[in-house]
């Protein structure tokens, strides 16, 4: 018999509201070397239409034994909301003060690729760079560096269209 682990909470979103949550993982440390400090991983989750609000349900798939820090994005009309949470057993605690960003489009004529990072499969990476419009992460382009006979990727940016890009990083670190 299959066996499910992992926890799961909802949310409720206004109809002009879209809501993306991510599991911040810290690197072991016999990993740091050739990795970055923190990665991110988006959770999956399940959408109902209540009336005139959606009910999302999300899904952490391997929550740690302690407690998991996310990072909830709320995309509204040119502004994204930031909020830091913790999952702890089946409480989830999130920040009383969002922290409310703009952005801006970054012009630009042609198509851009965006930072360079070693590949990793279970899809944890240093920085997710998001379509603010559908909310759909850009997906990296795969590819063999011969130099250093790794798999790398890259995410290529579209001309004229804005993007939301973020990364965890510690407090002292700039």
């Amino acid at each position: 018999m299959e066996t499910w682990q992992g926890k799961h909470f909802s949310i409720t979103d206004p109809k002009d509201v879209n809501t993306v949550i991510y599991q911040i993982n810290k690197t072991e440390k016999e990993f740091l070397k050739d990795s970055p400090k923190y990665t991110v991983q988006r959770l999956d989750y399940t959408e109902e239409l209540r009336g005139e609000y959606k009910q999302k349900t999300f899904f952490v798939d391997n929550p740690s034994d302690d407690y998991d820090q996310l990072v909830i994005l709320s995309f509204g009309k040119e502004k994204v909301v930031v909020n830091m949470a913790l999952l702890e057993g089946t409480k989830i605690t999130i920040s009383k003060k969002p922290m409310p960003l703009k952005f801006d489009t970054i012009y630009s004529e042609k198509e851009t690729v965006y930072k360079e990072f070693n590949y990793t499969p279970n899809l944890k990476r240093p920085i997710s760079i998001i379509d603010p419009e559908t909310t759909e992460e850009v997906k990296p382009v795969v590819y063999l560096d011969k130099e250093t006979n790794e798999i790398k990727g890259k995410c290529k940016l579209k001309a004229n269209k804005p993007y939301f890009a973020f990364e965890i990083r510690d407090k002292k670190e700039d």
